[in-house]
């Protein structure tokens, strides 16, 4: 079988799975699981035998046009290049663990079938935007995955926060993908075609007119799916959905597919340092903002949603520096810890009943209850960190030392302003970075207070999973030798001077969060416990909201607002209001935005209630009224009728001799 068969039928048998699943889940539930897991296991199999095959040498390009569209024609083609090869086996592998860890996790569900039929649609359109040569059909696999996230985001649409967050997430990536498609038109009418290669030879021949104009529009769209300030707001609440799903969404699918799109077109970009600039500045306050947000959220899913922001603005960040080897050595990272961290989550949320870390921090010997979660979850989070030897730290340092790279002027791959501002910022994520991953670990092991409660061992099928991706956290750092064979052959070794900074300033920043937790552990111990509520925050229809039922009396919201035990609190000090409802950027989006919109639609309603209503209701009263008058004049009085002829006779007989005397 061809290398080229072996790839078409990657993205195709998740596709089938989905399809398959969708009509057999009603009628024969039992095939339901292996429908789920199966195809993507095999399309796993088959990406690797592709990067195999491909071997990070010459690209794969193969299409076949699929039918006459004018004068840019739309092609089914394949562009493999080790990126693709690459990213296609972390979708694959992730997408497999999230599967198979959903057989656990929502056992229970009576919409499992739905939910795993479209947890397969999703990885196969994330394949085919890793997978395609065609600008068109990439677009297909964006979309795709825009409607999957809105039917996952509110699998649980019982609840008005999982339905709110649903239209939140369409919303504002579509919001960013209109002037995206503008872009991906005007980049196609100067390069005469869609296809991803006649593109980059046009960019290289200098054959783009407006460089700027398109790198800006396309930024729009990238800013939208990947999260990226300043439409980075639906990430956040995302996390209503189930657990599983923002594993998917944050470590392999959606999210990622943006960066993976500027890493594939980096060209394009590259072509106008002004958007290398603005590429840059957002990737800065993406990553300064969410380390800050994170420090002050309570829910422990919401930390780790901007902890996927902050992630994510690195890997902008190396792409604005030039760089798109450190950017993709990071996003295959970021998959497995980052995977990791909110599957051990669920698994966290299960056992303790709730979201909230400050209710986990009430919770003595939770650890215990949780001893695979407990030690993964350390293990994901020294990655995070980016604490050497674990991956996070060499995929980390790659993109720091590529901006530090561009701010000293050894490489001319973009301006040197984007080097320093990807580089100061980059520094300073890293103290919060290490801040608010000390900060989830103290609070969810490190309680004190009552016994957590104990839900008897997880199924085998979670804690397997959370073990196969503690591997790749731990040692896939070690693969910055062979990686640049595979990419642009640009050197991936940690430099000195950032490798001594970055991993000073996280241990700076782990340590006096630790000494925080210290001082504040201390100050609560000498409060009374307070008063015991039930948590809202937990997700409703799943094993996590029957164990808060269950232990509402013993374990309830301790009041994370004013919790004094919580070091990000004294940390951020009067900024922690603030950053807790992630520095007000949904507020003045409902200023400028939503009710703007909701007074357009109130006069609509007006305008079409009372005057268009009003014509409409008028028409058909006017005939009503002229229809009672006729009819009152019909009485059926044969001699009423004889006068009024007799009348009218008479009045034209009279009319007709005026008229006569007045000629």
């Amino acid at each position: 079988m061809t290398t080229t068969t072996l790839a078409v039928l990657v993205p195709l048998l998740p596709f089938l799975g989905a399809a398959a699943g969708l009509l057999l889940g009603r009628t024969a539930p039992g095939f339901v699981r292996p429908l789920a897991v199966l195809p993507p296991l095999a399309s796993l199999v088959l990406a690797v035998l592709v990067a195999v095959r491909q071997g990070g040498e010459q690209a794969i390009n193969s299409g076949i046009e699929l039918t006459p569209t004018g004068s840019i024609p739309i092609e089914l083609a394949l562009y493999i290049d080790g990126f693709a090869a690459l990213v296609a086996v972390l979708v694959a592998f992730v997408a497999s663990c999230v599967q198979i860890y959903s057989t656990g996790y929502l056992r229970d569900d009576p919409r499992y079938p739905s939910y795993a039929a479209l947890v397969s649609l999703f990885t196969s359109a994330m394949l085919l935007v890793v997978y395609s040569g065609d600008l068109i059909v990439l677009l297909v696999g964006w979309e795709v995955m825009g409607i999957c996230s809105y039917f996952l985001v509110g699998h649980y649409w019982e609840t008005p926060e999982a339905r709110a967050a649903s239209i939140k997430a369409f919303l504002v990536t579509k919001l960013g993908d209109v002037p995206f498609l503008i872009g991906l038109f005007a980049l196609a009418t100067d390069a005469g075609s869609f296809r991803i290669t006649t593109v980059l030879g046009t960019v290289t021949s200098g054959g783009l007119h407006h460089p700027t104009l398109v790198a800006l529009l396309l930024l729009a769209g990238v800013a939208g799916k990947s999260a990226q300030f300043p439409l980075h707001t639906w990430l956040p609440d995302a996390m209503a959905g189930p657990t599983p799903v923002s594993a998917l969404i944050h470590a392999a699918t959606m999210v990622a597919a943006g960066v993976y799109f500027v890493a594939r077109l980096l060209p394009v970009f590259q072509a106008s340092w002004a958007a290398m600039v603005v590429l840059a500045v957002m990737a800065a306050i993406t990553m300064a903002g969410s380390g800050l947000a994170a420090l002050a959220q309570d829910d422990i899913k919401r930390v780790l949603a901007y902890s996927t922001i902050g992630q994510l603005g690195y890997m902008t960040g190396a792409l604005a520096v030039g760089d798109r080897g450190a950017a993709v050595f990071h996003l295959l990272s970021h998959g497995a810890f980052k995977a990791l961290l909110f599957l051990a989550a669920g698994v966290i949320i299960h056992a303790s009943g709730t979201n909230s870390l400050a209710v986990m921090s009430r919770m003595k010997d939770l650890r215990v209850r949780v001893p695979d979660a407990y030690w993964t979850m350390t293990v994901a989070l020294l990655a995070l960190a980016a604490i050497p030897p674990f991956s996070g730290f060499f995929s980390k340092e790659a993109v720091l030392g590529a901006a530090e790279h561009v701010a000293t002027g050894h490489t001319e791959h973009a301006p040197g302003a984007a080097g320093w501002i990807v580089l100061v910022a980059g520094l300073i994520t890293a103290v919060l970075t290490a801040a608010y991953a000390t900060r989830l670990w103290l609070l969810a092991f490190r309680g004190r207070g009552a016994e957590a409660p104990d839900h008897g061992r997880q199924p085998l099928t979670m804690t397997v999973v959370l073990w196969v991706l503690a591997v790749p956290s731990l040692a896939f750092g070690l693969a910055y030798g062979p990686l640049p064979d595979w990419f642009d052959g640009r050197d991936l070794t940690p430099v000195l001077t950032t490798s001594v900074l970055g991993t000073g300033l996280a241990l700076v920043g782990g340590l006096v969060t630790y000494g925080a937790w210290r001082h504040t552990s201390a100050m609560a111990a000498r409060l009374p416990l307070g008063a015991v509520v039930a948590h809202p925050d937990a997700d409703a229809g799943t094993v996590e909201a029957e164990a808060i039922a269950m232990h509402a009396p013993t374990f309830g919201d301790m009041a994370s607002a004013s919790d004094p035990a919580d070091p990000g609190r004294l940390l951020l000090g009067p900024l922690h209001r603030h950053a807790a409802v992630g520095f007000h950027v949904d507020a003045v989006y409902t200023m400028l935005f939503v009710r703007p919109v909701q007074a357009g639609a109130s006069l609509v309603r007006f305008l079409d209630r009372e005057v268009v209503d009003t014509y409409v209701r008028g028409a058909g009263a006017l005939p009503r009224w002229l229809g009672a008058a006729v009819r009152r004049a019909q009485t059926g009085n044969v001699q009423t009728y004889v006068s009024a002829l007799l009348a009218g006779t008479v009045v034209l007989v009279v009319a007709a001799l005026l008229v006569a005397t007045g000629a």
